[in-house]
C-alpha cells in the first residue's frame, strides 16, 4: 500500500473512536503531507474533480483538538489553535511573499514560483501549483484548488470550504486569469485557459449566460457550476421577467461569456510575464 493509502486506512481506523492522541498525530502527518504538495483536498481524474473527503475531515481534526495559542506579542499579537501556525519559506523555495501583511496558513501548499503581494491570505487545505500571481488584498480560501500559471488579479476572493466535508471546493485549472475584485464561490470550477473580466461573482445560485450559444449554465445536484475551457467571462444582467421588477426595467446580475478565447485575448493576459 502506497503512504497514503495507509493514512486513509488509519483514518477509517480511528474515525469516531474520539481518541485525541492518536487524531492529533494523524493530523501532523496529513498537514504535512498537505505543505508539500504529496496529497491534496481534491484531484482530477478522467472522471473529473474528486474530493478526498476524509482529507477535509482530518483538517478539521486540527481545529477540533487543536488549542489555542498566542502568536507574536505586543501591539501585534495574534491567537489560533496551535495546529495552525503560520507558514514560513526560504528562499530556496522560490516563492516569493512580498512584506505587508500575507499569511500562509499551515497545511497550505504553495509551490515555486508563485509570487503573493501583500496583503494577502491563503488557508489551510489550499493548494497553489507553479507560476502563479496571486495579488493585493486576495483571498485564497480553505481548501481551494489553484493550477498551474494562474493570476489571480487584486481584490480577488476565491471562497473557501472545508464542511460539509463532501463539498467541492472552488478549483481554477492551469492558465486562467482572474480579473479584479471578483469572487467565485461554492464549488465553482473555471477551467483551463479561461479569462474571467473584473468583478465577475460565480456562485451556485447565479447561473452562467453563454452568448455564443444561447445557453444558460447551472450548478445541479451533481454537478458544480463551470465556466468551460477558454472561455471569456464578463459581468452582466438579465432582465426581470415577471412581478412589478418587469414593468420598472429591473435586471438582475448575470455573468457572460461573450466569446472563447483567442490569440488577442492571450496576448491581453499575459503582462504579468513582463513584471516577474
Amino acid at each position: 500500500m502506497t503512504n497514503i493509502t495507509v493514512l486513509k486506512s488509519e483514518f477509517e481506523e480511528i474515525s469516531g473512536s474520539g481518541d485525541a492522541e492518536r487524531s492529533l498525530a494523524l493530523f501532523y502527518k496529513v498537514r504535512d503531507l498537505l505543505e508539500s504538495g504529496d496529497l491534496r483536498v481534491a484531484c482530477k481524474s478522467k472522471n473529473g474533480w474528486e474530493i478526498n473527503s476524509w482529507v477535509k475531515s482530518v483538517i478539521l481534526w486540527g481545529f477540533k483538538y487543536g488549542v489555542m495559542k498566542e502568536y507574536g506579542g505586543n501591539p501585534l499579537s495574534f491567537h489560533d489553535k496551535n495546529t495552525y501556525p503560520v507558514r514560513t519559506f526560504r528562499p530556496d523555495d522560490n516563492i516569493r511573499v512580498v512584506p505587508g501583511g500575507t499569511s500562509v496558513r499551515s497545511g497550505a501548499y504553495v509551490a515555486p514560483g508563485t509570487v503573493i503581494m501583500p496583503p494577502s491570505y491563503v488557508n489551510t487545505g489550499a493548494f497553489i501549483d507553479k507560476g502563479c500571481m496571486i495579488d493585493s488584498h486576495s483571498l485564497v480560501g480553505s481548501c481551494a484548488q489553484i493550477g498551474k500559471n494562474v493570476h489571480i488579479s487584486a481584490g480577488t476572493q476565491i471562497g473557501g470550504v472545508l464542511e460539509p466535508v463532501n463539498a467541492m471546493p472552488v478549483i481554477i485549472e492551469d492558465n486562467v486569469f482572474v480579473g479584479g475584485n471578483c469572487g467565485i464561490y461554492e464549488g465553482t470550477v473555471i477551467e483551463e485557459n479561461a479569462v474571467v473580466g473584473t468583478g465577475v461573482i460565480l456562485n451556485g445560485s447565479t447561473p452562467l449566460y453563454d452568448n455564443t450559444t444561447g445557453d444558460f449554465l447551472r450548478k445541479s445536484d451533481s454537478m458544480p457550476l463551470r465556466v468551460p475551457a477558454g472561455a471569456v467571462v464578463v459581468a452582466g444582467s438579465r432582465p426581470v421577467r415577471n412581478g412589478p421588477g418587469k414593468d420598472q426595467g429591473i435586471h438582475l446580475y448575470c455573468p457572460v461569456i461573450i466569446k472563447y478565447r483567442d490569440q488577442k485575448t492571450s496576448s491581453s493576459v499575459t503582462l504579468e510575464e513582463l513584471l516577474r
